[in-house]
């Protein structure tokens, strides 16, 4: 009798001990109420558009792994960086994928984040879900917002060349949005972050042309292009901070093909007013941080710096503040910032964000 009762207990013990690893997963698709998206993105009964730079789902998961499914939304791959309990987990390629990830934490619930590396201009990314035992929505508290309008320095261009070398298949390679400067900051600070940014766009002027849509004409438009079939959504969680670092390439020489007028201060501070006098108009309550350009010569620098200063002027009623970077020798693609230069870049603006946080 007493064996028999021994074997019964040893049975009970092994399918208990068993049940946890034996757990049956589910699959949770994109519009569950436990995903949390940041940034532009468009959802629909089966999957989420993930559209511009830095845009991200976050969720809580339970289970000793899960899988992640999505692909690029064209024919062509895209990137994203993962985060698992504030750990960064890297940067994935993604075209037709899913992706399957151990979880650290297998008795508890870890927070995942699975944020857009490529830009806008390079397609959607389309998350379908995930499969995992269970999910729950993330209940970190972020008070503040901070949003970042720019260009290719801001989305993070040529910034991760670990992986695939500068000049090495399509220029998109190394985009890393998660360790661009923006991105950093916010975490630094505990806040929500979104990035506004084309590569090669300006002010008034873009990188290499005179005559096609500048920031000023795409920021409405919900994928950052000339469509205005589709608009942006500012009815969300406003940002405390508007942070606007443009400019490189209005100063830019171009690339010598097309001609190239002489920059115009007037025309570039007055469509800069212009510009926020629109952002306001979106947030009334938000701070407007102008950032000068670390990829700029002295000569330049100064310009730019005059521009700004003649904008902060304008606005009476408004915290409007300027931030200088100091001239750097950028080590990423194409002379952009790699990701030890947006970590340094992150450093000094990080006082700078935080005291006009400290302000509201």
């Amino acid at each position: 009798m007493r064996l028999l009762y021994l074997l019964i207990l040893a049975f009970t013990l092994f399918s208990c001990g068993n049940s946890r690893n034996q757990s049956t997963t589910q699959f949770f698709t994109a519009n569950d109420s436990a995903f949390q998206y940041s940034g532009r993105h468009t959802q629909t009964s089966a999957a989420t558009e993930l559209i511009n730079s830095g845009a991200s789902v976050k969720v809580s998961v339970l289970g000793d792994s899960i899988t992640i499914y999505f692909q690029s939304g064209n024919e062509h791959h895209q990137y994203v960086s993962l985060e698992i309990n504030g750990e960064y987990r890297g940067r994935f390629k993604v075209q037709q994928d899913s992706l399957r990830l151990s979880l650290p934490e297998r008795e508890v619930f870890n927070e995942l984040v699975i944020l857009k590396d490529t830009e806008a201009s390079n397609g959607s990314i389309i998350f379908k879900g995930i499969s995992a035992e269970k999910i729950r929505p993330v209940t970190k508290n972020q008070k503040y917002k901070i949003e970042f309008i720019g260009n290719s320095i801001t989305c993070g261009m040529g910034a991760d060349t670990r992986q695939i070398e500068c000049g090495e298949g399509e220029w998109y390679n190394q985009h890393n949005a998660y360790l661009a400067y923006g991105p950093r900051v916010a975490r630094a600070l505990n806040a929500e972050f979104e990035l506004s940014c084309v590569s090669g766009m300006g002010r008034y002027r873009n990188w290499n042309d005179e005559d096609q849509p500048v920031m000023p004409d795409v920021y409405a438009n919900l994928r950052i292009n000339g469509s205005q079939a589709e608009k942006a959504n500012f009815e969300g969680k406003a940002p405390n901070i508007v942070s606007i670092a443009l400019g490189t390439n209005d100063l830019s020489l171009g690339d010598g093909a097309k001609e190239r007028k002489p920059f115009n201060p007037e025309k570039f501070t007055l469509n800069y007013i212009s510009f926020v006098e629109n952002i306001i108009t979106y947030y009334p309550e938000t701070k407007i941080a102008l950032l000068s350009s670390p990829m700029i010569g002295e000569k330049e620098n100064k310009i730019l710096i005059d521009c700004l200063k003649k904008v902060q002027d304008h606005f009476t009623d408004s915290e409007i503040a300027i931030f200088e970077f100091e001239k750097m020798a950028p080590q990423g693609c194409n002379s952009h910032p790699n990701i030890k230069d947006h970590r340094e870049m992150a450093k000094k603006l990080i006082p700078f964000f935080k005291d006009l946080l400290a302000k509201n």
